[in-house]
């Protein structure tokens, strides 16, 4: 009933895949919602065990499956929920050396991480691979979204620079990964579908306690060494159709 989606959208999202890395509390929703959707190949990505203080925000994961690994908990019951959807658990560390390899093939990559290291180590691999990358963070009651599509808009470092500061424990409240991971989500399907635009050269700021967003525009740097060379110049000239 959604203009523009009908058969063909629902096709459309049959035939791609999407890499969710992550699975905690970004992850979580966001395998759910593109489950749910009818994604039709879906690859999970987490190397840890679920605990008793994921709970909060975690939503695949319950008090019996503490100590259990995530991503097997994850496709048990991502499989339960959508029998048409084929479900791919990886546990293993996201690095430079098996990066590109964990997600070629796909159609977008979902951030459910929860540190900047690895989500640059994406960033390239999505950078190199031509895959669009839907970005998302959180902090307490905050978050940040944006997509990144290769050699059109500003990559992560663009936006955040080659070391932004981590935060080794953070506070969570669960519905705000809840809310950052259904906007990456709704990102992901208008990619794959065609409807809308990308959220992009923009990044969305959300501040729960006072429930406002907020749009901060960043920019492509020239000089950017993970998007700059050839794929620039390109991305300048206008396209016809």
């Amino acid at each position: 009933m959604i203009r523009g989606w009908g058969h063909e959208g629902q096709a459309k999202l049959k035939l791609a895949g999407v890499v969710v890395a992550g699975l905690g509390g970004l992850g979580c929703p966001a395998a759910i919602y593109l489950c749910a959707a009818g994604v039709g190949r879906i690859r999970i990505i987490d190397k840890e065990r679920a605990d008793l203080n994921n709970l909060n925000r975690q939503i695949l994961y319950w008090e019996s499956d503490v100590g259990r690994y995530k991503a097997e908990l994850a496709k048990e019951k991502l499989e339960r929920l959508n029998s048409n959807v084929t479900i791919e658990a990886v546990r293993d560390t996201i690095t430079d050396q098996n990066a590109t390899e964990l997600i070629q093939g796909f159609n977008v990559v979902v951030d459910g991480m929860d540190n900047f290291q690895t989500r640059l180590v994406l960033n390239r691999a999505c950078v190199s691979e031509d895959i669009p990358f839907v970005h998302g963070s959180i902090y307490g009651l905050e978050g940040y979204v944006t997509t990144i599509v290769p050699h059109r808009t500003p990559c992560l470092v663009c936006i955040y620079g080659e070391t932004p500061p981590e935060i080794e424990k953070f506070p969570v409240v669960g519905a705000t990964p809840a809310t950052i991971a259904s906007l990456e989500v709704m990102e992901a399907l208008k990619l794959i579908t065609g409807i809308g635009r990308p959220y992009s050269g923009k990044l969305l700021f959300w501040d729960g306690a006072d429930m406002r967003f907020t749009e901060i525009e960043v920019r492509r740097k020239r000089d950017c060494p993970v998007c700059s060379g050839p794929g620039w110049r390109a991305a300048q000239q206008p396209t016809t159709k």
